[in-house]
């Protein structure tokens, strides 16, 4: 279309729209991922329900290169991945050593050593700084967890080959069917966090970053503190704490203590979405794997519970347009029955997966415009209540 020919109204935007957050205001176009009212997020195309299995390598690639990988492809992207993990620069995760074990979060500390991969090595080619730092999250992820822990670096030497979930596991030490259990769920949780279309806060923040030419390393950095907010990545978090102050999996106290939570005006985390009007199919996954790998663990029966209940009574209130479970209902009930029991750790997992779909999009971004990029965000603030002065 022509700059004479007229253009398509997409969004009227009006006063009521200022101070809102840019919600709804379409700034953008995204070639990762799309999220449907009815069927949830959708990669590339393919809806999350048909990839929930597939290993994160491969859900990688995806994401990367628009299509999904034959098994040669596959295998070679693999190898790619681990031989960029076995390159990590000596001493790149040095200053966490020199951080307090349990101070700050977690999140803190993903955001910090993600600036220290990045001063240890950019390359300035925002592809190749993408797939090293992916690369090598699974090292930086267990060094994470043991130094704030205070047990120091990881004991067992990385292992690349082994792929991205199993390093992790491997290097916090984590053996026998705790370990396969684990890897179960961890490359589940990784596949259905890793995109969600280009307006969620983490995505928008680390673009916006980007756009002004920063390295992907600072970007990605940006991007976790945006992620590290209780109204944004730290719902799981919020959410395990919610389930387990219920306390039972009676469905009738359950009832009870969602109506009591309701009338004090608290949230009930786990439910409800900006854009689905159906159950999320990402909390569908999370708790069809729950079945099989802790049908009697305590937390995941209250979930199971609350699935049932809490729709029911939300949807009393007509202002509530879906009252439906989303993906943070289950998640940390699942992490913590496979061994993670420190709730404050589980935004860290949702950053390691967001990681690779705000690459892609980065990427996307910068190839634009037919290879001009996306130009350095600047949106219009109106001024207000500013009177014009003068000193006298």
């Amino acid at each position: 279309m022509s700059d004479s020919e007229e253009q398509p109204t997409l969004f009227e935007i009006n006063e009521s729209h200022l101070d809102t957050g840019l919600r709804g205001v379409p700034v953008g176009t995204c070639k990762t991922s799309f999220v449907s009212s009815t069927k949830g997020v959708h990669y590339v195309g393919y809806p999350i329900s048909d990839l929930a299995d597939m290993s994160p390598e491969d859900i990688i690639f995806l994401l990367f290169e628009k299509r999904l990988p034959n098994r040669q492809e596959s295998q070679s992207f693999s190898k790619d991945l681990a031989a960029r993990a076995e390159e990590m620069p000596a001493g790149a995760l040095r200053i966490l050593e020199s951080m307090t074990p349990g101070s700050g979060h977690p999140m803190d500390w993903l955001s910090v050593g993600i600036q220290a991969l990045g001063m240890a090595e950019t390359t300035g080619d925002v592809r190749a700084d993408s797939l090293n730092l992916i690369a090598r999250m699974p090292e930086l992820m267990a060094s994470i967890f043991l130094l704030r822990g205070g047990h120091g670096l990881p004991k067992s030497g990385s292992e690349p080959s082994l792929g991205l979930v199993e390093n992790f596991v491997h290097l916090l030490g984590v053996q026998g069917i705790e370990a396969e259990n684990m890897i179960r769920v961890l490359r589940t949780f990784l596949v259905l966090h890793m995109d969600h279309g280009g307006g969620n806060l983490s995505t928008f923040s680390g673009k916006c970053v980007a756009s002004g030419k920063a390295s992907l390393y600072a970007s990605m950095s940006s991007a976790m503190n945006a992620l590290s907010g209780p109204l944004h990545g730290r719902a799981n978090q919020s959410c395990l704490e919610f389930v387990q102050r219920i306390g039972t999996s009676d469905p009738e106290k359950i009832e009870d203590f969602v109506r009591n939570e309701l009338a004090a005006k608290r949230p009930i985390y786990g439910f409800g979405h900006a854009v689905l009007r159906a159950e999320d199919p990402r909390a569908t996954a999370q708790i069809a794997l729950g079945e099989q790998i802790c049908p009697d663990d305590e937390n995941y029966k209250i979930v199971k519970a609350l699935r049932e209940v809490a729709p029911k009574v939300l949807s009393e209130n007509p202002k509530i347009s879906n009252p439906f479970a989303n993906v943070d209902v289950a998640s940390g009930a699942l992490l913590h029955a496979v061994g993670f029991h420190k709730p404050e750790y589980f935004t860290t997992f949702f950053g390691w997966a967001r990681v690779v779909g705000i690459s892609a999009q980065i990427i996307d971004e910068r190839n634009a415009r037919g290879g001009r990029g996306v130009p350095i965000y600047r949106p219009k603030y109106i001024g207000v209540d500013q009177p014009v002065q003068r000193l006298e």
